[in-house]
């Protein structure tokens, strides 16, 4: 097929749990990033419910204009599984039953020691010549279809229809193993795309982009794409470039981003703070324990969501209450009723309790309000103590975090983990 250089390319999502707000839809999210960092951009994305007219409306629009079209959900063995047959009709494809899907699906069921139930086996009904994505995840086979000739463009410009499963358990593998590829092959990029994402913590989105205007405009005019994406406690800076020298531009503005705010930035492209700092405590060969109040455990949870985290990682304490702090890490009954829970001295004590008790080389250690009450004029909501504990001593960070629990939670980890960091990187 003959694409342009940039296809038009549309996403529509299928579900009605994603309209009635029961489902998150990561998928427009997750697709979206996937082909921006391949160098395509999607033009537009529609949600629309799982009914055979809401599906055919949105892909029959979708064909007056785009060259590619990827359509997730539906493919499913279930009654509301309405995306195989209602696409098929709209493009005047009969289905067959294709003999691969048929293997498969026996196939998958023997491994789990089960016969194929007969309804399973309307996912082997594939669109006449559609070629069939393989699911090695799951029973439905993604597909994809040539519409050639294309009665519904005013041109009749062929287009490709793209049909994907719901689970994203499916749908991922699928999608950077088989689609993407494929893509890349039928709709070439004409000049080099190179992408790269460094992920900050510690300045502001506004604050970010004042510092790098000046020094990045000099490569934006030679066709450098600058992109910012704010998110609780981070900032993603995107350099992207599809010049003939693209590779060597985003490279240039990558070392004056690190030049101008490298101590806040601490990876890049998918790299979480938790992941850089156990592996950093990995390469020097050191432990930590937390000691967490107002977090509830959210810390030691980002922790041990890592990896081998458990090579650096002892354990923690979650102190909620008074009693707890003292009992468990050695908050002294004098520092409460002097100082009370939320205060520099409870924070340093509790960080340094929790190293003596676990004989951590860093203890970390949290205590806040996250509201929405329990505030007073001299702490109001939001007010977090961070300790950090070890061998030459204890350093003790205040914060105002008045966000709701939830973002508060995870703004005072990701300060937590930042402190830890910035001591580990000297």
């Amino acid at each position: 097929m003959n694409a342009p250089v940039l296809p038009h390319l549309e996403l529509i999502n299928t579900g009605s749990e994603l309209l009635l707000g029961r489902v998150l839809n990561t998928h427009q999210q997750w697709l979206c990033r996937r082909l921006a960092d391949a160098g395509y951009h999607v033009a537009r994305q529609t949600a629309v419910p799982d009914t055979a007219p809401d599906i055919c409306q949105a892909v029959r629009e979708a064909l007056t204009r785009a060259d590619l079209i990827v359509v997730t959900g539906g493919l499913g063995p279930t009654a509301d599984d309405l995306t195989r047959p209602a696409i098929a009709e709209l493009v005047g494809r009969p289905l067959r039953e294709d003999p691969t899907v048929v293997a498969h699906l026996h196939t998958w069921y023997a491994a789990r020691r089960r016969v194929p139930p007969p309804a399973v086996m309307v996912q082997a009904q594939v669109p006449e010549g559609a070629h069939v994505l393989p699911n090695a995840h799951g029973t439905a086979p993604g597909l994809w279809i040539e519409v050639r000739p294309n009665p519904h463009s005013p041109a009749g410009r062929p287009a490709v229809l793209i049909m994907l499963p719901g689970p994203p358990r499916e749908l991922r593998p699928m999608f950077v193993e088989q689609v993407l590829p494929r893509m890349q092959r039928a709709f070439p990029l004409s000049t080099p795309f190179v992408c790269r994402t460094l992920r900050s913590t510690g300045v502001p989105e506004s604050v970010m982009e004042a510092r790098l205007a000046g020094p990045l405009g000099p490569l934006v005019a030679r066709g450098l794409e600058v992109g910012y994406c704010a998110r609780p406690g981070e900032v993603d800076v995107r350099l992207a470039a599809r010049t003939a020298d693209a590779a060597a531009l985003v490279a240039g503005a990558a070392a004056l981003v690190y030049r101008e705010v490298g101590r806040h930035v601490y990876g890049e492209e998918d790299e979480t703070l938790e992941a850089v700092v156990v592996g950093r405590l990995t390469a020097r060969r050191r432990t930590l324990a937390v000691a967490e109040s107002c977090t509830g455990g959210r810390l030691a949870s980002r922790l041990t969501d890592v990896p081998g985290a458990s090579a650096v990682f002892l354990g923690g304490f979650v102190t909620y209450s008074n009693e707890l702090k003292q009992s468990l890490v050695g908050v002294r009954a004098a520092t409460l009723a002097a100082h009370g829970a939320v205060s520099e001295p409870t924070a340093r004590e509790m960080a340094e309790g929790a190293r003596a008790r676990t004989g951590a080389d860093f203890a970390l250690a949290l205590t806040g309000i996250a509201g929405p009450g329990g505030g007073t004029p001299d702490k109001p909501v939001g007010t977090v103590f961070i300790a950090l504990a070890a061998a030459d001593g204890t350093e003790v960070q205040h914060h105002l975090n008045a966000f709701d629990r939830e973002t508060f939670k995870h703004m005072t980890s990701q300060q937590a983990l930042e402190l830890l960091r910035q001591r580990l990187q000297g």
